[in-house]
């Protein structure tokens, strides 16, 4: 392994979110992002990684509060997992993608990013996901 190598992958360990650790970790990182962009208002009873989804990031269940997150989202920058989160949570409010939901969502200062880094890694790799769904 080259220096320049090692100093990438030592800034990348730095930068990983906790949140990819456990499911508990990515459901303690839901209650800040709800509590720092959604008031508080959206809390999952549970938030867990499942394997990767052949359409979808993530996906939510409102009625039972449950989030569930593709372990492709396991590697990706803090920033992008954060939105996704987000966006998960607001399904918890609201259940499709009306203008009231995207205004929540946006409350994210880096949402347009985020769907912007998701959307080319999707393309990159072929997998053909575009979109973070609630389930009905």
């Amino acid at each position: 392994m080259t220096e320049m190598e090692r100093k990438l992958q030592r800034t990348e360990s730095k930068r990983a979110a906790p949140s990819r650790n456990t499911d508990a970790a990515l459901l303690a990182r839901c209650a800040q992002l709800s509590a720092r962009y959604l008031d508080r208002s959206a809390l999952p009873v549970s938030v867990r990684w499942v394997p990767p989804m052949r359409t979808r990031w993530a996906s939510c269940t409102p009625v039972d509060k449950t989030i569930r997150v593709s372990e492709r989202l396991r590697q990706v920058p803090a920033w992008v997992l954060d939105y996704v989160l987000v966006h998960e949570l607001a399904h918890l409010r609201v259940a499709g993608h009306d203008a009231e939901f995207w205004e929540l969502v946006r409350r994210y200062p880096k949402t347009e990013r985020a769907i912007g880094y998701l959307e080319g890694l999707s393309a990159a790799a072929g997998w053909g996901i575009s979109e973070l769904d609630a389930e009905d």
